[in-house]
């Protein structure tokens, strides 16, 4: 049983523009700016205000048609971890990955210590389902031994 399109009705762009500027931002993280920008290479002129409320109406049933389509994340995932300085401070980002690199997770924390590590790995694996085992590299194995079932 197909969802039916969503209500393109009374807009002044077609279906067409309207789902290809919503898909542009949801499938690349892009911002509304952004956004706009591509679509004026392609000779189509519309305000970033637009493709925000575009966004804001059509972009729940974009993203979930996206993630559907996505597919199984992988069995392997792997973490990256980085300091970054935003604000003038200093702070730590931890990434999770899958084998095929997708973006699984993304946190920035303050503290780099076994306690954030442990608070990431909980948000990482509170709805996804998969086991400790499959993480790589194991250079947390406290936290792996911490947080483990």
């Amino acid at each position: 049983m197909s969802q039916p399109p969503p209500p393109y009705r009374g807009y002044r762009f077609s279906p067409e523009i309207i789902s290809h500027a919503v898909w542009l931002y949801h499938r690349f993280s892009l911002s509304s700016r952004d956004v706009e920008d591509l679509l004026a290479a392609r000779g189509i002129t519309v305000t970033y205000e637009t493709v925000r409320q575009w966004h804001l109406t059509f972009g729940l049933a974009h993203a979930r048609r996206l993630r559907r389509r996505r597919g199984r994340q992988g069995d392997t995932w792997y973490l990256d971890e980085l300091f970054v300085r935003t604000q003038g401070r200093q702070q730590y980002l931890r990434r999770a990955v899958d084998e095929d690199g997708d973006v699984i997770d993304i946190r920035i924390q303050s503290r780099r210590n076994r306690r954030a590590a442990v608070r990431f790995f909980r948000k990482l694996l509170k709805n996804k389902a998969a086991s400790l085992d499959d993480l790589s590299p194991t250079s947390c194995a406290a936290t792996r031994r911490r947080t483990a079932p």
